[in-house]
């Protein structure tokens, strides 16, 4: 008895099930679907408000109330990216079964997609991370620069619930395993670390392997000063001198005197505090995140004193040597989110499932020219660092 034709139901659940299974660093972050656009469809460029948790200040010695003005802050979410994978069919291939379309082209044309967007999802997260842990130069291969990159998440407050999760290549987690195979690991772990070559949970992380990760080019200059009077609490930006090449985006710098703080009690840690070039950086203009906030009024303070005139800015890693970033991170330092694209003509053609924050819609038209249905599987999403601070990188060894 011949198969009947795959319907797109079918090939939409199955390219769903598939980009599911594919999703090793989107699966481990915070996916979050509008479900708004649910009827609609959702228009390239919409922007979802999302809020992050207050933060205050305490008063001390005193019975009187200090009541304080609410600092409730919003992160901006832009769903702005449609990526789309295209294929065809024949009317042949139509009468195969949905494992064999699944294995032919299904599959490989979901794995390009969703590869395609993990590898700018890393991108984006690394370089939104200042926070870094490890030596630049000297390969990761002890669980001491795991356990450095804890103690960042620690001093963040990045909860300690379970949904803390490293990503590192295949060459890292080598010299890791390699490293760690005197460490003492329940029998179950030690077992799989011998045989799959990778890590289990430890340092409080659960470990992935992933070859998508993203590579910091340094520039060819990574030392300056500051050039500036003393700066104002907040700013996002400063006036440098002794550059003579500008800083890519990406780049973590941290400047004389400047230290982290206990988010809370704001006092100050032993470590100075960690920004991160965004894109615009010039050889006398530094652009960063996160802002210099050093006022000990305020609640958001983030660190310690306020930068000044001739105080050096020093940053990771020698100049223009490249660097594999591994990343460990809180659940909830990253979000994706994908929107409902609009259903076109002919909807019983056009398709949109939703599985786990993840909404995919493929659209089928026919050929009749060249017998051949024409298909496309697409995804509109978005992607943002509403707690980078729940994040950290670890550095090792310079790559050519």
């Amino acid at each position: 008895m011949a198969n009947s034709l795959v319907t797109i139901d079918m090939v939409t659940r199955e390219a769903l099930r598939i980009a599911h299974e594919k999703c090793q660093f989107i699966g481990t972050t915070d996916r979050q679907y509008d479900d708004s656009y649910a009827k609609t469809g959702a228009a390239i460029g919409a922007s979802l408000r999302v809020r992050k948790p207050n933060q205050y200040t305490r008063t001390t010695g005193s019975r009187v109330m200090d009541v304080q003005d609410q600092t409730e802050q919003t992160g901006t979410i832009t769903v702005a990216t449609q990526d789309h994978v295209d294929m065809r069919f024949n009317s042949a291939e139509l009468a195969l079964s949905i494992d064999e379309i699944s294995k032919r082209y299904i599959e490989p044309a979901v794995s390009v997609l969703v590869s395609g967007i993990e590898a700018d999802y890393l991108a984006f997260a690394t370089k939104a991370t200042a926070n870094t842990a490890g030596t630049a130069g000297t390969a990761i291969t002890t669980l001491v620069v795991p356990g450095a990159a804890r103690a960042k998440l620690n001093q963040n407050l990045a909860p300690k619930d379970g949904n803390r999760f490293i990503q590192m290549d295949s060459v890292t987690m080598g010299g890791l395993v390699n490293g760690a195979a005197a460490y003492f690991n329940p029998g179950a772990d030690l077992s799989k670390q011998y045989r799959e070559g990778i890590i289990a949970r430890t340092a409080m992380a659960d470990y992935y392997e992933n070859e998508r990760m993203w590579t910091l080019p340094n520039s060819g200059d990574v030392a300056g000063e500051v050039n500036n009077g003393t700066l104002t609490s907040g700013i996002t930006s400063l006036t440098v001198d002794g550059l003579t090449v500008a800083p890519v985006a990406g780049m973590v710098f941290t400047i004389e005197g400047t230290f982290d703080v206990h988010p809370e009690t704001k006092v100050a840690y032993a470590s100075l505090k960690q920004f991160v070039c965004s894109a615009g950086c010039t050889t006398t203009n530094l652009v960063f995140t996160p802002a210099v906030i050093y006022d000990t009024t305020s609640a958001l303070q983030n660190c310690s004193g306020a930068p000044t005139d001739n105080d050096d800015i020093t940053f990771v890693g020698a100049a223009s040597t490249n660097y594999v970033q591994s990343l460990m991170y809180h659940k909830e330092a990253f979000q994706f989110v994908t929107a409902d694209l609009p259903l076109m003509a002919r909807s019983e053609k056009c398709v949109r499932r939703m599985q786990d924050g993840l909404s995919l819609r493929v659209w089928q038209d026919s050929d009749i020219r060249n017998d051949e249905l024409l298909m496309r599987i697409d995804i509109l999403y978005g992607m943002a660092a509403l707690r980078p601070e729940w994040a950290c990188r670890m550095i090792g060894a310079a790559n050519a």
